[in-house]
């Protein structure tokens, strides 16, 4: 079986990270899998670039388009996916992040004529008329329009969500797509939008458990620079000062930690912008910037008593899955799909969402019960290894693509 992954990048941001997972865990099971993406970062044979023709036109198109408010629809190379070797060895299409502006949406039905497609939701994107969140916003299963949100990521100068949400309608009227969706959240999300003609499948996705596993939390310190008898806090983003991943309310909660506590307590913070963090908390710091070495982000993890992690906005966070592998207690906020790994006295501590005082709460609790975060500590690797391993992700999938094959 041949598989082709088509993605916004093979190994930066999270989306992308855990497609390229996908990808390897589905080469350790002998298929031929490759990925298209809009920017490579590793040498590989099986990780290509999308094709970027046209560029003049394309510019001179997206002037008019981006005045409008339409992403992404200026990108006429994408229909020149179907001549790339990749797409015409394939056998099944698996879709993942087609935002990020190097993918036309209305290439679609074009790829999905004679191939089967699995839709792979990292986010909300897909069945929004132009945002990847809409927070508090249910105007997208109505038909969008009347944004409250224009600034959200992507950013639209103008208010054309109603016909972005229309013109995807009509893309998927001329589709066949088989759905996947990481959390139970996004899984409910997906019932009540646009996408709900087509079969929808829960498969969350996986982490190398093999890579991602408790370290020897004292060297682990000691290699990271950490004093020795301190407590230690992680939080890490790939760009800590996007507001949705809640920076400004880890602050504010630090801040009110009890002045005893803050003078025992190190904040190891991972990506990039984490210098604003360290001057306003009142308390120790380490900043390691941005880090894509998995064996580093291993040790972090390891030498953390807590992972805080004050989300706005997310779905499966490939964070998370990551410090639950390595069995580090995990506190957030009861948002989107973040319930589906923090589960509360078992796994960390969900706050209610933007309730800066209830995070403070869930830090200080778990820091001052040693007990409970062992306990929590072999919960969590437990729960890694029998929900999210690699390896049972990958035979999801393939179970997947074999029966949209056989339609």
């Amino acid at each position: 079986m041949n598989v082709l992954h088509i993605n916004q990048s093979d190994i930066s941001g999270g989306a992308a990270i855990a497609g390229y997972r996908l990808h390897q865990g589905l080469l350790a099971q002998k298929i031929d899998s490759r990925l298209l993406a809009g920017k490579v970062k590793t040498s590989s044979d099986r990780v290509a670039s999308v094709p970027e023709r046209f560029q003049f036109i394309q510019k001179q198109i997206s002037r008019v388009t981006w005045r409008l408010g339409l992403n992404y629809i200026h990108q006429i190379s994408s229909f020149e996916i179907t001549k790339h070797h990749f797409f015409q060895n394939a056998d099944v299409l698996n879709f993942h992040n087609l935002h990020t502006g190097y993918f036309n949406y209305l290439a679609i039905p074009l790829l999905t004529e004679n191939k089967p497609v699995v839709f792979t939701l990292h986010d909300m994107w897909a069945f929004t008329g132009h945002c990847v969140y809409s927070f508090d916003c249910e105007r997208w299963k109505i038909g969008c329009g009347k944004c409250p949100y224009p600034d959200t990521d992507p950013k639209i100068p103008r208010d054309n969500t109603h016909l972005e949400w229309k013109l995807k309608n009509w893309v998927y009227s001329k589709s066949q797509l088989a759905i996947v969706t990481l959390s139970q959240w996004l899984t409910e999300q997906v019932r009540q939008s646009m996408l709900n003609r087509f079969p929808i499948y829960h498969i969350p996705n996986g982490i190398d458990t093999q890579v991602y596993q408790p370290l020897d939390s004292e060297k682990s310190r000691f290699v990271l620079g950490i004093p020795n008898g301190k407590k230690v806090l992680m939080f890490a983003a790939e760009v800590l000062t996007d507001r949705r991943k809640g920076s400004d309310l880890l602050q504010a909660a630090l801040r009110m930690l009890p002045e005893s506590l803050k003078t025992e307590t190190v904040l190891l913070i991972l990506g990039d912008g984490g210098e604003a963090i360290s001057e306003s908390v009142g308390m120790a710091t380490i900043n390691l910037g941005y880090i894509s070495s998995d064996r580093l982000k291993c040790l972090a993890y390891s030498a953390a008593d807590l992972f805080v992690f004050p989300t706005r906005a997310d779905n499966l966070p490939l964070v998370l899955q990551e410090s639950m592998a390595c069995g580090t207690p995990m506190v957030s906020f009861k948002i989107g799909g973040v319930p589906d790994l923090v589960r509360p006295n078992i796994t960390g501590y969900l706050a209610t969402p933007e309730d800066a005082n209830d995070f403070c709460n869930g830090i200080v609790q778990l820091l001052e019960d040693d007990s409970l975060r062992q306990c929590m500590r072999q919960n969590c690797r437990a729960i890694a290894l029998e929900e999210y391993s690699l390896e049972l992700q990958a035979r999801r999938y393939i179970q997947l693509y074999q029966q949209v094959l056989r339609h």
